[in-house]
């Protein structure tokens, strides 16, 4: 008896478990949709945006990455870092059946969101002439994005209550729409300033900055018809759940502020990075040589505009998965299943592996392809973009283990390792910049987010054993199948090399279209003829096999 009971809850355990695999399979399948294609839509529309710009094109792209740069800080400190907050405190809820408390705490953290926008929006608005650190170009688009930051916490905020149900569905779609809608604003201002009217391009990238606001109207819009097609689901949820009503809204408002303080810190520290870059870069490199402001920006444009556009695609499944781990873990802690949370870890480590290790080798193998595409061919711009798609893979691993840290209420240790990765970026800048100059700033960022991400990693081993042994199979495969890829499709690039022009546009987009299509072919077949995927994904995946005429 006392044995079937235990394998009674063996079973259940891991039903418990594959139910959860499932939810972050699919809600990181929505997630990664969502962000990859609004990724896509805010690289592609670079293309036309950096050829109507013409000879302002590299000086355009730098006044964008300065205003987005401090248009990003202050939108994380306007939304007080409560989506995510919001997505970890409503899944504790759920998860403890207090359906009704989840509401309330939605309602709050509205409120405080709401003024937290206001305050950032008036600061963005006022402050403009401080914040530009003397470049008088960055003061209209900063305030341009002033708007932005007003309206987007409350949007935000829904965001986060529809994924602490664990329907990332609707936020997917609001960033595609919000996307969507900024890029036809800023391309359609950006054509009629710089090809009709022949005017300024300052006032063209301060049009193309405010339509964050236009995109912001968009994703409003999806999220309120989302939340109105639920209501029904959730009203039944509140009336058959175990609703504590003792909780006060004061009460919800506070654990609101104190959960969300530590994501603001955890969830800016990809921009802390680059606001250390762009308050520091040129005042470094005037120390090592006499450079123009012109030239220095258009070295900054290089690594923190250009090249970011391109391997921020990449993070963005690194930020689907975060998103998508956040409340899973919540929930498991609520629930005080220390299985649970080992498992979703580790499952978390092996997705993100599966996922940003084959994309960065392919953009490593496409990289010259891809950058004269997007910006037209330029050597010292493709050697940035291949040296700063293997920074992402700890930037990347940063936004997953940060989001896991939260999602297991473990903020102080979060922040502390943070503020270590920050000290060691401050230190290394100077030395990395002397070096290595425009690859210097992607360097320190590379080797302090490295040992930032073991800090956190040794950080989950020591509390919950991971076991890694169980896991390096999979992640040897995942690294030797993406290094065949890479072999593969950059022998097809040099093939193509020897009779296609590298610096056409025209045949780049042909050479880029085919070497994507080989590469994927490459690491899906491997993936599938090994079984990687199966154990990655946790189901079999025969009926694929069977259909792609592949045998067992």
């Amino acid at each position: 008896m006392e044995t079937h009971n235990q394998e009674q809850t063996t079973s259940s355990a891991q039903q418990t478990f594959q139910d959860s695999r499932n939810k972050m399979l699919s809600g990181s399948a929505w997630m990664t949709a969502g962000s990859i294609m609004s990724r896509i839509l805010g690289a592609i529309y670079v293309i036309p945006w950096v050829t109507w710009f013409g000879a302002y094109s590299t000086q355009a792209n730098a006044l964008f990455a300065k205003g987005y740069n401090l248009y990003s800080m202050f939108l994380t400190i306007a939304t007080a870092g409560i989506p995510s907050a919001m997505s970890k405190l409503v899944g504790h809820y759920n998860g403890l059946d207090q359906y009704i408390v989840s509401k309330r705490v939605y309602h709050a953290g509205m409120y405080v969101s709401a003024a937290m926008g206001v305050i950032c929006a008036i600061i963005m608005a006022f402050g403009a002439n401080i914040l530009a650190d003397g470049d008088a170009n960055v003061v209209p688009v900063v305030r341009s994005l002033a708007w932005a930051v007003l309206i987007i916490p409350p949007m935000s905020i829904t965001r986060g209550f529809l994924q602490g149900y664990n329907w990332m569905a609707p936020s997917a779609m609001s960033q595609f729409i919000e996307q969507l809608f900024r890029v036809i604003y800023m391309l359609v201002a950006t054509f009629l300033i710089m090809k009709i009217q022949k005017g300024s391009w300052v006032v063209a990238v301060t049009q193309s900055t405010f339509a964050a606001f236009i995109g912001a109207l968009g994703a409003i819009m999806v999220l309120t018809y989302s939340y109105m097609r639920h209501s029904r689901e959730m009203k039944q949820l509140e009336r058959e759940g175990n609703n504590n009503r003792d909780i006060s809204s004061f009460d919800l408002i506070v654990k609101i502020i104190y959960q969300s303080i530590p994501f603001i810190i955890v969830e800016s520290g990809i921009v802390i990075y680059q606001l250390i870059d762009q308050y520091t870069f040129n005042r470094i490199m005037h120390w090592f040589g006499n450079y123009t402001n012109y030239q220095l920006n258009a070295v900054y444009a290089l690594f923190s505009f250009n090249a970011n556009k391109l391997y921020m695609i990449i993070i963005s499944f690194a930020t689907a998965l975060a998103v998508t781990a956040i409340p899973l873990l919540a929930t498991a802690r609520a629930q005080r299943d220390q299985e649970s949370m080992r498992r979703q870890i580790e499952n978390a480590l092996m997705m993100f592996y599966f996922v940003m290790i084959p994309a960065t080798l392919g953009v490593e193998a496409v990289a010259s392809q891809l950058y004269t595409v997007f910006y037209r061919y330029d050597a010292a711009g493709i050697t940035v973009l291949q040296f700063a798609t293997f920074v992402s893979i700890p930037m990347g691993m940063y936004t997953v283990v940060a989001a896991m840290m939260q999602g297991i209420s473990e903020n102080r240790r979060m922040i502390k390792y943070l503020f270590i990765g920050v000290v060691v970026k401050f230190i290394l800048q100077v030395p990395c910049i002397w070096l290595l100059e425009g690859l210097g700033p992607l360097l320190a960022t590379g080797l302090s987010m490295f040992g930032l991400n073991y800090l956190v990693i040794h950080s989950f081993n020591m509390e919950f054993g991971l076991h890694f042994n169980d896991m390096a199979k999979a992640t040897n495969q995942i690294l030797a199948y993406s290094l065949i890829m890479f072999v593969g499709v950059k022998a097809l690039m040099m093939l193509f090399g020897l009779f296609i022009s590298p610096y056409a546009r025209h045949a780049a987009f042909f050479t880029l279209v085919v070497g994507v299509a080989f590469g994927v072919a490459i690491f899906t077949y491997l993936a599938l003829r090994y079984r990687l995927a199966d154990s990655i994904l946790g189901a079999p995946l025969d009926s694929l096999r069977q259909r792609l005429h592949m045998h067992n």
